[in-house]
């Protein structure tokens, strides 16, 4: 991990290979604790973070006191297990997800570089407290609730640094995986989020700011703009991005959008190797 000291107690921790599953997480020493985003993709990698976390706040790490989950999704709540003694805080959506039994086959499929951590009896924490609007989440840390990856992620705000952890819903270099998110819901929440901070750390990639978020949107859009022709998709920065596999699916899930259909796309399924549900009579 890249350790990057965005101001005075606020750090962001970067996988050097941007790619879907080297995810990213942060840290704020609050006045009364820390607070970590995101718990990365596996145990492992929440491991690391944490020896680092415990080399700049030791003896703080004891005040261990919140885990921000800008989404369910196993790359931004893969690691939760580490930090067990933390309350949870979460859109809705990520508590419903999270309170699912997990999937670790989907995972081993959807991540195989990663499969030898999501063993048969592998499972997540759960939400604990829930962020349904805009809030404080801690003395410097502002929850942020804002659609599009999920129905509703949560982003961090911290103004002293102004910078915003965008969590599941920054990739940058990395190609978004939206299977079940809204396209142009997280377009426009790229937006809001450019409008209000100078400095932004994704979920997946480098640190980043209002151009790569405007890279990022214009993707999506473009993806909407392909009415479900991969071949349509106009050309531009994404074309050079990690896991261009994700191509189809975005495609594929916008188009279905625009007739109403909130299904996951075929392509999906076909990408971990499963079969789709039967349509419905």
């Amino acid at each position: 991990m890249n350790t990057i000291e965005l101001g005075p107690g606020v750090y962001g921790f970067t996988h050097p290979d941007p790619a879907f599953g080297n995810s990213n997480s942060g840290l704020i020493i609050d006045s009364d604790g820390l607070t970590i985003i995101d718990s990365t993709a596996t145990p492992k990698q929440a491991e690391a973070v944490f020896d680092e976390i415990k080399r700049i706040t030791e003896p703080l790490t004891t005040r261990l006191k919140r885990v921000v989950l800008s989404s369910s999704r196993i790359p931004f709540s893969g690691g939760s297990s580490v930090y067990w003694q933390a309350a949870f805080y979460g859109s809705q959506a990520t508590s419903e997800q999270l309170d699912l039994p997990s999937n670790p086959e989907a995972f081993r499929r959807l991540l195989p570089a990663y499969a030898e951590h999501y063993h048969d009896r592998y499972d997540t924490r759960p939400i604990t407290h829930l962020v349904t609007e805009p809030s404080p989440i801690s003395a410097a840390g502002y929850g942020l609730t804002l659609s599009g990856e999920s129905t509703t992620n949560v982003a961090t705000y911290v103004e002293s640094v102004d910078t915003v952890f965008a969590g599941a819903l920054g990739s940058f270099g990395v190609v978004p995986l939206a299977y079940d998110g809204d396209l142009l819901a997280w377009a426009n929440s790229l937006d809001q989020i450019a409008e209000l901070a100078k400095t932004v750390i994704p979920g997946h990639g480098p640190v980043g700011g209002a151009a790569d978020l405007t890279d990022q949107a214009n993707y999506l859009r473009a993806c909407v703009e392909a009415d479900g022709d991969e071949s349509s998709l106009r050309p531009g920065p994404w074309n050079e991005w990690a896991n261009q596999e994700f191509h189809p699916i975005n495609i594929e899930r916008a188009a279905r959008l625009q007739r109403g259909d909130t299904s996951v796309p075929d392509s999906m399924f076909a990408l971990l190797g499963f079969d789709p549900p039967e349509p419905p009579n």
